[in-house]
């Protein structure tokens, strides 16, 4: 089998990009990956808060660590000086990284597992602000409840098993391993819900009986995959939880800064075409609207879901 060179375009998928910009103070920002800002104003949510986005020369060949200064202009450009948490959905470099820094300069909890914990400690983040989550168990932040439901990693995980020592960067790529993966659920007082699924993984059957009107969907590597695993992570996933709106993460070039336009990863890793093919027919044939976020725009996807 030859390595297919090149990317997919996203041109082809422009009409896509159609999530409507938020018009209250209710909105959500894609900030790549699946670095999701949520804020209704008065609390705000931050899944991951990757920004340093390091080149693939040093994750592959060289240690890592979090960039301050590319930190600190997403931050501003995203208008994020509060945050009441942060909870990556796992714990590889290119969702935890981050996660210490971003939660030390907004006074945020680090929520996740006993890994994104470890990531904490050795972020120098104190022992008050670093939270092991209980599955299942909701938690309460200003007008949300969130709860994290534990899931699997998409195949395959090239940094399997937990984090068991504080990180303290740089380091490694390889340090930053999985550790627990999660589907968060997000419940608002205002009658919005959403599935947060930052890894195209899944664990059958633990969806059910949940609910959410969104579902921000993780595909990366999803292209790679068989046709039928596409159509299982979609059954438990956005048919699991019952959503009408899907808006889809973790597309992007990750390898490549935020100043610089978005663009899909390469065929060598991902295939964007496929992913969109397979769940754009699921999207028609279920009635169930299928979107790509705008990168830094304020958006509100329950403005065309009925709530």
């Amino acid at each position: 089998m030859r390595l297919r060179l090149g990317r997919p375009g996203l041109d082809r998928y422009a009409a896509r990009l159609d999530v409507p910009e938020a018009a209250g103070p209710f909105g959500v920002t894609f900030l790549g990956v699946s670095s999701l800002l949520v804020d209704d104003g008065e609390t705000a949510l931050l899944t991951d808060g990757f920004f340093s986005r390091p080149p693939m020369a040093r994750v592959l060949l060289r240690r890592i660590a979090p960039d301050g200064a590319r930190i600190d202009a997403v931050m501003r450009r995203a208008g994020i000086d509060r945050l009441a948490l942060v909870t990556p959905v796992h714990s590889h470099y290119d969702h935890a990284m981050d996660s210490a820094v971003v939660a030390a300069r907004t006074g945020a909890v680090l929520a996740g597992g006993t890994s994104t914990a470890n990531v904490g400690h050795g972020g120098g983040l104190p022992a008050d602000r670093v939270r092991v989550v209980t599955p299942g168990v909701a938690e309460i932040f200003g007008a949300f409840t969130v709860t994290w439901v534990e899931s699997e990693h998409c195949p395959p995980d090239r940094f399997p098993g937990t984090i068991d020592a504080p990180v303290v960067p740089p380091v490694r790529t390889g340090t930053y391993r999985c550790g627990e993966a999660w589907s968060i659920l997000l419940a608002h007082t205002s009658g919005r819900s959403a599935l947060v699924q930052g890894s195209a993984g899944f664990r059958p059957g633990a969806l059910a009986g949940r609910r959410a009107d969104v579902a921000y969907l993780g595909v990366g590597q999803l292209g790679v995959q068989d046709e039928g695993y596409l159509r299982a992570y979609w059954a438990e996933t956005v048919e699991a939880v019952g959503a009408r709106q899907v808006v889809l993460t973790h597309w992007d070039d990750f390898f490549r800064p935020l100043d610089q336009p978005l663009r899909a990863l390469p065929y060598a890793g991902d295939d964007l075409d496929v992913t969109m093919r397979v769940l754009g027919d699921l999207a028609a044939e279920q009635g169930v609207g299928l979107h790509l976020p705008t990168v830094w725009r304020r958006e509100d996807p329950w403005a065309i879901s009925p709530r």
